[in-house]
């Protein structure tokens, strides 16, 4: 069982940046590919954002490329995702996630792939 903790969020204006953390209780961090999900009312998760389980590779939705980036502390078992350029539409709750994958390269994009998820931390954008 892992347990994955979100913090960062919160409300910041349009233009603005914001970094979350996702601290995971886990042993075996590095065996997991880690994931950003998020969430608006009435809508499934959108991928946004994931890096596989070294490091070495990082994946982007198509609306936050350019301006989000992923990386993760495998010493301290945490995930980050540093937002910049905030607009409105990135308005949402953020869901870190994580897939066990010892043998597997790259990164599953889909959210049922991912057997953990956070409790969400949730980003608000004024315009």
């Amino acid at each position: 069982q892992v347990q994955l903790a979100e913090t960062g969020g919160g409300l910041v204006q349009a233009g603005g940046s914001l970094r979350l953390s996702c601290a995971a209780s886990t042993d075996s961090f590095s065996l997991y590919a880690m994931a950003w999900f998020r969430q608006t009312p009435g809508k499934g998760h959108e991928f946004v954002a994931g890096v596989t389980r070294t490091g070495e590779n990082t994946y982007y939705g198509d609306s936050v490329k350019g301006r989000f980036t992923i990386s993760r502390d495998n010493a301290k078992n945490t995930v980050y995702l540093q937002m910049t350029s905030l607009n409105a539409e990135d308005t949402a709750v953020y869901y870190c996630a994580a897939a066990f994958r010892p043998m597997q390269t790259g990164l599953p994009l889909e959210d049922y792939n991912y057997r953990y998820w956070g409790q969400g931390t949730r980003v608000s954008v004024s315009s």
